[in-house]
């Protein structure tokens, strides 16, 4: 596989690169203008893409490592839950749906935790991908917050909040499904 310019980075480095990006979003974001909602919204974009760069170059040179199966996760729901925490605050997103969101993610990581403590492994199904993809669409056209291009990005982006709800807390109930599944007698 040919990966051009990234030759030199790693997948840790992209990873650590997501997670250092959330400061900067949140910041251009406090001034609530067109212009640095989308220099933010391009930022997250970027970030969003990293996540599936790091794990195409982790696949295709055999560095997987510990360490990004830790952060790549983690990265994603502090880019994510962050950003919605700043939008919630600034009345630009439905606190309802971010509660939510927030709730199964820490819910699914304990459980995830309690599993790999039994010796048992939750692998990420299909449809956490698409969650994740879900809760990133719907973040970062709250971000836009105005209507460029004579789109209405903060209606659009509260729609798919909502639609991101739903999967996130559908697939939330196949990991418990999942897991009690796993372990008869809980």
């Amino acid at each position: 596989m040919r990966l051009g310019l990234f030759h030199w980075v790693t997948p840790n480095q992209l990873t650590l690169a997501r997670i250092l990006s959330i400061p900067l979003i949140l910041w251009l974001i406090t001034f609530n203008r067109p212009v640095t909602n989308e220099i933010a919204w391009g930022v997250f974009f970027f970030a969003c893409l990293t996540d599936w760069w790091d794990g195409l170059l982790a696949r295709a040179r055999g560095e997987v490592s510990r360490l990004g199966k830790l952060l790549d996760p983690v990265a994603d729901k502090m880019l994510v839950m962050s950003t919605l925490v700043m939008l919630v605050s600034m009345g630009r997103a439905e606190a309802i749906p971010t509660i939510l969101i927030m709730m199964r993610e820490f819910l699914i990581t304990g459980l995830r935790a309690v599993a790999a403590a039994d010796g048992k492994v939750i692998a990420a199904e299909q449809g956490a991908k698409y969650k994740a993809i879900m809760q990133m669409v719907a973040t970062g056209t709250l971000i836009l917050d105005h209507n460029p291009y004579s789109i209405p990005a903060d209606v659009l982006g509260r729609w798919f909040l909502y639609i991101s709800t739903f999967w996130t807390l559908w697939t939330g109930a196949k990991y418990f499904w999942q897991f009690l599944k796993a372990a008869p007698g809980r």
